[in-house]
């Protein structure tokens, strides 16, 4: 049985500290950090790192209805979504993913554009 990239990398614990510091990064970017304005962060936060612990093969389900209604009626823009996955895979390499493993979430993500932007 192989590992998951979820185990490969440490679990919850590291997926946690991925996404804090993804999102310190998109709060900053001029591009996509007014989309977080009236958000509840800690809600996002915790819902994101469930995300992305089920990318990497964790514990947790996502559905694309559930992807598609959390971003509806945002006004994503593909150049948006280009952001925040540049964003969030630079977050990746600062955490010592392999580059691999980086493009294999990579492909992850970008399968789900079509949740995410808006039509």
């Amino acid at each position: 049985m192989s590992q998951s990239l979820y185990e490969k990398y440490g679990g919850f614990s590291t997926v946690s500290r991925i996404v804090m510091d993804f999102y310190d990064q998109l709060l900053d970017s001029e591009r996509v950090g007014d989309f977080f304005e009236n958000t509840d962060m800690n809600r996002l936060i915790d819902h994101q790192t469930k995300f992305i612990a089920y990318l990497l093969g964790g514990p947790a389900d996502y559905t694309g209805d559930r992807l598609r209604q959390s971003h509806s009626g945002l006004g994503i823009a593909d150049d948006d979504f280009d952001e925040m996955v540049s964003i969030l895979l630079a977050t990746l390499r600062k955490h010592g993913m392999e580059e691999a493993d980086i493009a294999t979430v990579a492909a992850e993500i970008e399968a789900r554009r079509s949740l995410v932007v808006a039509a």
